[in-house]
């Protein structure tokens, strides 16, 4: 079997894009959880509902810290 050399440079520049996309659909999700429960864009309710939602999703996506 043989390996196929990639350059680091475009396998970090992949991660980064996907890394940059991931973010946003974290966000629109975030806001799509708000919204489809009844908070109306720009009350406290909303910004306190979207905040928490973005961290518990960067939580779920983010990898396992290794002990």
């Amino acid at each position: 079997m043989k390996l196929i050399n990639i350059p680091f440079a475009l396998i970090s520049t992949l991660m980064v894009t996907m890394g940059l996309s991931a973010c946003g659909s974290i966000e629109s999700a975030a806001q799509d959880d708000c919204t489809s429960i009844g908070w109306q864009i720009g009350s406290k309710g909303y910004q306190d509902c979207y905040k928490a939602r973005v961290y518990e999703r960067k939580l779920d996506y983010s990898t396992p810290a290794w002990r």
